[in-house]
């Protein structure tokens, strides 16, 4: 596909448009944070708790989106959450894409006795609820940054090993893949030259959409008290920490609620976008 019709592509999808606008929004807002952000996220000031959102009345040194029950501004919490939000999705979508991709390919490839046992491991991770399966890691290994990335990792690869392998089946007997093997390519060169060049478009679909069930996962576990360690802000605590003041001072679980929302509704408009600009039998 060239660049033209690349392009043309992306402009006529409303989904590409629409959720690339708003994930991009979101990443940048919390990248730039530094740059804007005029109150310390940490900082606690009882004397200004449960401050009502006063938006931009008083400048931008106001607390737009209020404080919350320990008098520190939701806004800066907001967005350095979701800078760690966005870094902790980005190293475990990483890793675990390589290794559902690796898994995905010698299972469908080679079959037989290795397909039978990636694919029955594949269906015990399966079996298992993910979020219950990652509470009961991080509760063995304790709350960090590094454990909770290596939680979502062994949580987050087999949907990308069964997709790759699935793909892997119809076009391992393929023409092409036949002719490499007559003029005596190894197994290897076919698998990453000849097969994994055409599974790239099916896994990125895939990991895209998978990246706002991620952030997901991550704010679930900071709910439960399981996620980014106290006192680094996060959405899921965000939430967990207002859900005393929903009747009284509900701007503290609005925020990070919508912020979820916004960053996973981006995700999905994303993945359905892409599908699109790159499916080959679109005929535009």
């Amino acid at each position: 596909m060239n660049r033209k019709t690349l392009l043309r592509r992306m402009k006529k999808s409303k989904m590409f448009i629409i959720g690339g606008v708003i994930f991009t929004a979101v990443v940048l807002l919390c990248v730039c944070a530094p740059l804007y952000v005029t109150h310390d996220p940490l900082a606690q000031d009882l004397r200004m708790r449960l401050v009502v959102p006063e938006w931009f009345s008083n400048g931008t040194g106001s607390y737009i989106l209020g404080t919350d029950a320990l008098g520190r501004d939701v806004l800066s919490r907001l967005l350095v959450g979701g800078r760690y939000s966005l870094m902790i999705a980005i190293l475990t979508l990483i890793p675990s894409a390589v290794i559902g991709i690796f898994l995905g390919l010698i299972s469908g490839y080679y079959g037989g006795l290795t397909d039978n046992f990636i694919m029955r491991f594949c269906d015990i991770m399966m079996a298992t609820p993910p979020l219950m399966l990652a509470v009961c890691i991080v509760a063995i290994l304790g709350a960090s940054i590094q454990n909770l990335i290596f939680t979502l990792v062994i949580t987050s690869w087999v949907v990308g090993a069964r997709m790759v392998r699935s793909t892997v089946l119809i076009i391992r007997n393929s023409e092409y893949v036949q002719a490499a093997k007559v003029m005596g390519a190894n197994n290897l060169h076919i698998i990453f030259h000849e097969i994994l060049p055409n599974v790239l478009t099916p896994i990125i679909i895939t990991e895209s959409q998978h990246f706002g069930a991620i952030i997901l996962t991550e704010a679930s576990l900071g709910f439960l008290g399981l996620g980014v360690p106290l006192p680094t802000p996060s959405w899921g605590t965000m939430i967990a920490d207002g859900r005393e003041y929903l009747a009284t001072a509900p701007w503290i679980v609005i925020a990070p609620g919508v912020a979820l929302m916004l960053i996973v509704l981006a995700c999905n408009f994303l993945g359905d976008g892409i599908r699109d600009v790159l499916d080959p039998h679109n005929k535009d």
